[in-house]
């Protein structure tokens, strides 16, 4: 079934959003606001529906050219046919969105609270880590490249002009010099990681591969040869979405990734999260050091003096090092082993005193006593049901909440004002141009 229609506007995921004849609501993969499109239905649930753009009868003026042509092929930048500006008004208008429709804000309140979107000045080779899934294909050819969105196939583009020019050609290089190294032996690689900063010049190549013996010295000839880098790893660890490590050995180099972010160090294991663009994560920490209180200086953080600080979900100290740097008392909660190995040896190599604990952050909290603010930086699925709670017992007069998932924070925007707090303000900061996707970092106060 055929239709034409009018976008109304960008969706929170990738897809586009207009309506049927019918007056039902319809998702479509490459549409923007203001197209009108024949579109044929591909898939009709009995609230929504899906369809695909046969044609773009009227084109929007917000449209862009898109720049990179796999961008079908492996889905990493689905919103690159839109200029960057509508990118940025859809981000923020999702975030308002889902204050009104999950957090139950009033929407003249919630216009208020998000501030415009915070830009990226690199639109386009901002990302400073590709994340590459390997495969045998059934005529057991090697297979490295990105996985397509929802599935388990590997899309193998040469090139990922998301990522910065000394890494952009990854994908090709390590393809064929994997293949090489491999020969017609099986290594158990499932998973390619590499990061590169354009601040330090550090490159790592991370090897994720089942236990097992493997040829270290001739795997990283083969990839030094391949792609010049600084360190090249293998973490052993079990494949699928738990991926339990067993542990990580250094093939050749530093085997550590180092990296620079408000005017301090850091160093990164190939487990450990990093933001991937280095740029934003500065704007977000400097969104929570000044919402704390605190401001960044010509010579770094400061203004936080004697502040006592619980940072959750800390990784390797993105914000607790600011925070320490400021003149705060901080106690850091992480729960990943490499991460907190990673923040305590950050801290030390920026002469900070932190208090770190290895634990989960819902069982530590209550532990910590009376707090003057709170930091949370929690993954994608937000807090875990009773954390806020545990929040408002510890009293912080502010928390900061830093989000990448709009729709789980909007939620536990709700548990906060039930809970004591009012959400002060939100900043959107764009850290995925070409994506849908969008970091938030929030302030509530004490009420």
């Amino acid at each position: 079934m055929e239709e034409t229609l009018r976008i109304e506007r960008m969706g929170n995921g990738a897809e586009a959003v207009g309506r049927l004849a019918s007056g039902k609501t319809v998702f479509v993969a490459g549409g923007a606001p203001g197209d009108a499109v024949r579109v044929e239905v591909v898939e009709e649930k009995a609230s929504f529906a899906r369809a695909r753009i046969v044609a773009v009868e009227e084109p929007s003026p917000l449209r862009a050219e898109p720049r990179c042509p796999h961008g079908d092929a492996c889905g990493g930048c689905p919103w690159q046919h839109l200029s960057y500006e509508a990118q940025l008004e859809a981000k923020r208008a999702n975030v308002v969105g889902a204050l009104v429709h999950t957090a139950r804000l009033e929407a003249v309140r919630a216009e208020d609270l998000v501030r415009p979107c915070l830009p990226s000045k690199r639109q386009w080779g901002y990302r400073n880590k590709l994340e590459l899934g390997a495969a045998r294909a059934e005529n057991g050819e090697f297979l490295l490249g990105f996985h397509r969105e929802g599935t388990h196939e590997i899309a193998t583009p040469a090139v990922c002009p998301l990522a910065h020019d000394a890494v952009a050609k990854a994908p090709k290089a390590l393809r064929g010099a994997l293949r090489f190294a491999q020969g017609s032996a099986d290594l158990g690689i499932f998973r390619v990681g590499v990061r590169h900063s354009v601040r330090t010049r550090e490159t790592e190549i991370a090897l994720w591969t089942k236990p097992g013996a493997f040829p270290r010295a001739h795997v990283a000839k083969t990839l030094k040869s391949a792609l010049k880098a600084t360190s090249i790893v293998r973490v052993l660890a079990d494949p699928g979405r738990a991926r339990k490590i067993k542990g990580v050995e250094t093939l050749d180099g530093k085997g550590c990734w180092g990296e620079e972010l408000a005017d301090a160090r850091f160093l990164t294991s190939a487990p450990s999260f990093f933001q991937v663009n280095t740029a934003q994560a500065e704007k977000l920490a400097a969104e929570v050091v000044e919402g704390l209180g605190g401001r960044m200086g010509e010579e770094g953080p400061e203004g936080l003096d004697g502040l006592l600080v619980a940072d959750l979900y800390a990784g390797g100290g993105t914000f607790s090092v600011p925070l320490a740097r400021a003149g705060a008392d901080v106690i850091a909660i992480e729960a990943a082993g490499s991460s907190v190995r990673d923040l305590r040896r950050n801290a030390e190599m920026n002469g900070v005193d932190i208090e770190v604990v290895g634990g989960d952050a819902a069982r530590e909290l209550p532990e910590l006593g009376g707090l003057d603010a709170l930091v949370v930086d929690p993954p994608r699925a937000g807090l875990a049901d009773g954390v806020a709670e545990s929040i408002a017992e510890a009293a912080p007069a502010r928390v900061a909440y830093v989000s990448c998932n709009p729709a789980t924070w909007a939620r536990d925007v709700a548990r906060f004002e039930q809970n004591g707090y009012r959400l002060a303000r939100a900043q959107p900061v764009d850290l995925f141009p070409q994506t849908h996707h969008v970091e938030v970092a929030s302030l509530f106060e004490r009420e």
